[in-house]
């Protein structure tokens, strides 16, 4: 079983008629709680941080690369955490395999993967406090109208997410929750 989620298009009066885009993945359901396979090992959590699988279609024409992210918006600091980034994706790539955040020939060549707010690069999985409400984990896939985001592997979530605001053409998103 696939979840899809239908994308939104940044700028629909200045891009031409498509399909919207899709993101799927057979290991994050929309709605649903992750897995323990991709809960984060560490902070108490214990679980396997394994990235994972995603594929995704219906990109925009003039579509050059793309970029992924994970993002907590339920965070009690306020401003979200960053759990993953990945950028500069080839844009005939469309999708990644589970764990391609760990294998060293996991990602295709040239993709990126920026800091997450643990401080290092690569993906970091959920592993919110305690007690709390099950938090949402919004994995997001941008459409991009360059082919390489001008950000080096040290860049930080924010520094990535205003990135793809200004050069993103489309998105599609799977929002997963986890809470202990």
């Amino acid at each position: 079983m696939r979840a899809l989620i239908l994308g939104t298009v940044f700028a629909a009066a200045a891009t031409p008629a498509f399909a919207e885009m899709l993101l799927a993945s057979t290991d994050v359901k929309a709605g649903s709680p992750m897995a323990v396979a991709q809960v984060f090992d560490g902070y108490g959590c214990t679980g396997k941080n394994i990235s994972p699988s995603l594929s995704w279609s219906g990109e925009p024409a003039g579509t050059q690369s793309f970029a992924i992210t994970m993002f907590d918006s339920d965070a009690r600091n306020g401003a979200g955490w960053w759990h993953w980034t990945v950028f500069n994706i080839p844009a005939s790539v469309h999708g990644l395999p589970a764990g391609a955040s760990e294998r060293p020939a996991g990602l295709p060549p040239g993709a990126i993967q920026g800091r997450t707010d643990f401080g290092s690069a690569g993906y970091a999985g959920p592993c919110p406090p305690p007690g709390e409400h099950a938090h949402h984990y919004e994995i997001t896939v941008y459409a991009l109208r360059v082919p390489a985001l001008p950000l080096g592997a040290n860049a930080a979530g924010a520094e990535v997410a205003a990135s793809l605001k200004t050069n993103g053409l489309a998105t599609a998103n799977i929002v997963g929750r986890y809470g202990r």
